[in-house]
C-alpha cells in the first residue's frame, strides 16, 4: 500500500510534467525535408536536364541539403556554390545549358564569410528552380536554395 507521502509526490511529479509538456512540444521543430543531389533531377532529354517530382512538390518549401561550399568569388559574400563533391575551382557557368547536374546555388540571407572547400556543410533554406540569371552578377542558375544558412557537418 502507498504511503500518502509518495502518493503526493507522484501527483506532484504528474501535474509538473503535464505542465511542462506543451512548452516541449512548443520547442521541438520537425525537421525540414532533405533533398540529396541524386534526386535533383528525374531524367536527361533531349531538351536537357527535367527536374525531379520531389524538387517539383518541394519547391517553395524550407528544405536541407548536404555538400560542399565551392570556392567563392570573394572572401565574404552573399551567395555561393553547394557542390556534390569538394571542388578546386568554382563551376560558374555562362547559360543554363551549361549548368551541371551536382550544383545548387545557395543565397544567404546575409554576408558571411565562407568555409574551406573540403568541409562538409548542411545548407537550409528555401527551394526555388527554374532558369534564373542573377541581375546583380549575371550568374546564371537552374537550381537555388534562398534565406539560406549553413553549419559545418
Amino acid at each position: 500500500m502507498e504511503t500518502l507521502a509518495s502518493l503526493h509526490l507522484s501527483r506532484r511529479r504528474l501535474l509538473g510534467a503535464a505542465v511542462a509538456l506543451p512548452f516541449t512540444v512548443s520547442t521541438v521543430r520537425a525537421a525540414d525535408p532533405s533533398l540529396s543531389f541524386d534526386e535533383l533531377y528525374g531524367k536527361i532529354g533531349v531538351l536537357g536536364l527535367e527536374f525531379s517530382g520531389k524538387v517539383k512538390r518541394l519547391a517553395g518549401q524550407d528544405i536541407g541539403m548536404k555538400g560542399f561550399m565551392a570556392p567563392p568569388l570573394k572572401a565574404e559574400a552573399q551567395f555561393f556554390v553547394l557542390t556534390e563533391i569538394p571542388m578546386s575551382l568554382c563551376p560558374f557557368c555562362s547559360s543554363d545549358a551549361d549548368w551541371p547536374d551536382n550544383i545548387v546555388v545557395v543565397y544567404l540571407g546575409e554576408k558571411q564569410t565562407f568555409v574551406q572547400p573540403r568541409q562538409t556543410i548542411e545548407v537550409r533554406g528555401t527551394l526555388e528552380y527554374g532558369s534564373w540569371t542573377d541581375p546583380e552578377t549575371g550568374f546564371v542558375s537552374l537550381l537555388r536554395i534562398r534565406q539560406a544558412e549553413y553549419s559545418a557537418v
